[in-house]
């Protein structure tokens, strides 16, 4: 029998995971791909807002809003269209695609502009500006044209001829996702060794709030980046704690985006960084080491066919302006434990997913490691055979023992929660593992030089029978 405890604290925990999960409109799936809008066509808008931050400041900013967002928002300018968001929006479109994007400023006090890394793009309508861009006055619309290249991830953004950088500072930047003509689940198409089961964007920024200040009341002409100094530190437009709660949450209107990937025990993981900011990130994969295949749209190759070229690493010193697409797995290989906890023989999983039947949530762990595929794995949950079986070689601390951590289940086993001290825990409903990813900057693990804050994310393990949404 499910202890109430456990039934309660995994109740609470769906309620939670679903205050996050898509608006209504957007289908779960059990493979996660990046969010964001598919193209070849776009129809963007430049607007200001202010974007609430975790210790309930705001931040006056300028931001691209997708015009054809749909009823479920509101745009300043009237009901069915999206609101302007931090980062902009994520473009996705295929190999070798003609990408129009028409764009309208409805009230940025600067002419707005987009300038798309790795390609050769045209202007029609508006002023020319310092570039080969034109720019989009008030209440003017400029369409950009432009071939998709080759797949990969790329950056676009907003270019201000007389502030280089003031416009990626105050929002009006995002990422550009090119996916493979052959519409293969992989970043750079079949064969090319880049296939991946699930998608996330690590998109950073970084904000000097003295500069959004000063934009704010209309001081444009007073800025000068020799004296900017960045205290804030975003993944995909939230800091912690924020970008813990899903995509399209509405408690972050203009900051669509979540920042924490999710994975099963084997599964690949594409993780698509990307810098819009001005300073470079050492992000750090704590503990794992990520493959890196393609840098700025170009895969690491010697050859052109395959991803050969690829370095290992647990840190990506992520550089202004660059993209790198890196691959990742978790397996859980020679720890020398269960990570499926004691074998069980007192439950029913006729649909094979590690779930028992009587009893949703409850791991059903049998006294057979099944590897027809010989790669030491079993094939089903992704166990590694050789510790099957195996116990836990420490002694577990008792329930009257102080835990530290709300992400903490209870228990060390993938999938099972324990029972917890009052007040401790109840963040893992799901009985995952959580590894910190983060910068390694010390600074930008802080908001406004309060800890925790700023790039502390994370990568969930989550046990087979949970969908990643």
């Amino acid at each position: 029998m499910t202890h109430p405890l456990k039934t309660l604290r995994r109740l609470l925990g769906v309620l939670l995971l679903g205050a996050a999960a898509a608006l209504p409109g957007r289908a779960a799936q059990a493979a996660h791909d990046i969010r964001g809008i598919t193209g070849p066509s776009f129809q963007l808008y430049a607007y200001p807002f202010y974007m609430t931050l975790p210790e309930g400041t705001s931040l006056y900013m300028w931001g691209f809003g997708d015009l054809t967002g749909g009823a479920t928002a509101t745009h300043p300018e009237g009901v069915g269209y999206a609101l302007p968001q931090y980062p902009a929006p994520t473009l996705i479109v295929t190999e070798g695609e003609q990408v129009s994007i028409a764009l309208t400023n409805y009230g940025v006090p600067n002419p707005v502009s987009i300038v798309v890394t790795g390609h050769a793009v045209t202007a029609t309508g508006g002023t020319a500006g310092l570039v080969t861009q034109a720019s989009s006055n008030a209440s003017e619309t400029v369409t950009y044209s432009f071939t998709a290249g080759k797949p990969g991830t790329y950056i676009y953004h907003s270019l201000d001829g007389q502030n280089p950088g003031l416009h990626q500072e105050m929002g009006l930047a995002g990422a550009l996702i090119v996916r493979p003509a052959d519409a293969s689940r992989s970043v750079y198409g079949t064969g090319t060794g880049s296939d991946y089961d699930q998608e996330f964007l690590y998109l950073l920024t970084e904000i000097d709030p003295e500069i959004h200040i000063e934009m704010g009341g209309g001081h444009i002409g007073h800025f000068t980046y020799n004296q900017r100094y960045a205290t804030a530190w975003f993944v995909n437009g939230r800091p912690f704690p924020d970008f813990f709660q899903g995509d399209y949450n509405p408690l972050f209107p203009n900051q669509p985006y979540a920042g924490s990937a999710m994975t099963h025990p084997g599964e690949t993981v594409l993780v698509r960084a990307v810098n819009v900011g001005q300073d470079s990130h050492p992000f750090h994969f704590h503990g794992e080491n990520m493959r890196f295949v393609g840098r700025d749209g170009r895969m690491l190759s010697s050859d052109g066919l395959v991803s050969d070229l690829g370095r290992t690493d647990n840190t990506l010193n992520s550089a202004p302006k660059q993209t790198v697409d890196m691959l990742w797995s978790w397996t859980g290989k020679a720890l020398n434990w269960d990570i499926y906890g004691p074998v069980r023989s007192d439950c029913t999983d006729s649909d094979n997913n590690m779930e028992d039947d009587a009893n949703p949530g409850v791991m059903c762990h049998d006294d057979t490691c099944n590897d027809a595929d010989g790669d030491g794995f079993d094939d089903v949950n992704h166990e590694y055979c050789p510790d099957h079986g195996k116990p836990l070689p420490v002694d577990l601390p008792g329930v009257g023992d102080l835990t530290v951590g709300g992400w903490w289940s209870g228990s060390p086993f993938l999938g099972d929660v324990g029972d917890l001290p009052p007040g401790e825990g109840g963040l893992n409903p799901f009985g995952g593992y959580f590894l910190v990813w983060h910068s390694h900057a010390e600074k930008e693990l802080t908001t406004f030089n309060i800890f925790p804050g700023g790039t502390l994310s994370a990568v969930v393990v989550l046990p087979p029978y949970v969908d990643i949404q």
